[in-house]
């Protein structure tokens, strides 16, 4: 008897050690591109944020070291209540390990709080509120590219630094436009400005007409667009209708993309303030990998910051899975070493990820070429001054992130 109990535990404890084993072993990864598909976001994200995930997979090099990683992608449609049970099937029964893109702040605030409660992982490159990195931080999620208060602290203080003294701002009626709306604002007044109005309007708006002559009568001297995508682009084009730029108002693109500039013109968007933290023509790494994401594009497109960030934050992903020797099941286990390894990748360069989830590296302030100045498709930028990730982002001392030690 005491043989066969002495057998039955020796059983047990090598049965134990080999599924330990297969647990240290365990290199299946399932990522989800929860994007914008089909609506006024989908030049920024949608089918370039799959081909980027798909691209940091091949260059990964982890297929050939033994690793079985799947990509599923989904529209979300901008409704955060579609998109938390899409997130919540994908994790319960397709068993996604990791979210990348979610485009839209009030989308990517609501699937914040579900990675969280599933232990799963988020990688934010989509979203703009900074909110994902200060109050409502988490230890499941990254935010990779930029945040309103980012963009508030490059444009809104170069603007008012060149005499833009007096805003008016058009601003999204969501999540993200009043985060930035109100990081402006913060940003406006700490340097000496304005706000003399503001006027909120519906998202994926097509008549802009109303709001932009309330900015006109206003006679602020800067009207800040706080919204995105399609929204920015038909604001521009209408602006351009009612002779505002041509008035003597300037029109500042909070966040602006290569798509909007590219879906706008040259000869409508020329002059254009705004601030990315990607490139394709940066130098030589943004350039290599700019070429050959274009060419898998239908639309032949460049890549937009967020389409580069789905790249740089999966890239930094699976340099960290192979630190670990696999495991990716355990969202906080992994995102705290993403946090305690430097990044390094060829399109945003050298940074790092901080306590509150924040992810840094340095901002650019561009402005668009005139067509004269312009050499050739997507030639569209040039730089007027870069801000270093460490001074580019809302400090640690400022954070309201429980995860930030005081």
């Amino acid at each position: 008897m005491k043989h066969r109990i002495s057998a039955l535990f020796l059983g047990t404890a090598l049965a134990l050690a080999a599924g330990g084993g297969a647990m240290a072993q365990d290199k299946t990864v399932k990522i989800g591109v929860l994007t914008d598909n089909s609506g006024l976001y989908s030049d920024l994200g949608g089918a370039g944020s799959t081909l980027a995930a798909q691209m940091a997979v091949e260059d990964s090099g982890l297929a050939a070291k033994g690793w079985k990683i799947d990509i599923i992608s989904a529209d979300h449609q901008n409704k955060p209540d579609i998109a938390t049970t899409i997130a919540r099937q994908w994790i319960d029964v397709e068993k996604v390990d990791i979210f990348m893109d979610v485009l839209n702040s009030g989308v990517a605030l609501a699937v914040n709080n579900l990675v969280k409660e599933k232990n799963a992982v988020m990688i934010n490159t989509g979203a703009a509120s900074s909110d994902l990195t200060n109050a409502q931080c988490s230890p499941n999620t990254i935010h990779w590219v930029y945040d309103t208060y980012m963009l508030a602290n490059s444009t809104g203080q170069a603007l008012v630094k060149a005499g833009g003294d007096t805003w008016y701002f058009l601003t999204a009626d969501y999540a993200f436009g009043h985060a930035l709306e109100r990081d402006t604002t913060a940003v406006v007044v700490k340097s000496g400005g304005k706000v003399i109005g503001t006027v909120k309007h519906p998202l994926n708006s097509s008549d802009f007409s109303s709001f932009l002559l309330q900015a006109q009568a206003s006679k602020a001297k800067i009207i800040g667009m706080a919204n995105a995508g399609g929204d920015t682009t038909n604001t521009i084009k209408q602006a351009s209708e009612f002779g505002i730029v041509a008035g003597g108002q300037k029109l500042a693109g909070l966040l602006l993309f290569i798509t909007d500039v590219h879906s706008l013109g040259l000869k409508v968007a020329q002059g254009l303030s705004f601030t990315e933290t990607f490139y394709w023509d940066l130098n030589d790494g943004t350039r290599a990998f700019s070429k050959r994401f274009s060419e898998r594009m239908k639309n032949k497109a460049m890549p937009s910051m967020v389409q580069a960030g789905v790249y740089s934050g999966l890239i930094h992903y699976f340099k960290t899975l192979e630190a670990m020797s696999g495991n990716p099941h355990d969202g906080v286990k992994v995102v705290a070493k993403m946090k305690e390894l430097p990044t390094d990748d060829a399109l945003f360069g050298k940074g790092s990820i901080r306590a509150d989830g924040r992810k840094i590296h340095p901002a650019y302030l561009f402005e668009v070429k005139k067509p004269a100045e312009s050499k050739g498709p997507w030639d569209y930028y040039k730089l007027i001054g870069t801000t270093p990730g460490d001074q580019a982002f809302r400090p640690l001392s400022e954070s309201a992130c429980p995860l930030v030690k005081k």
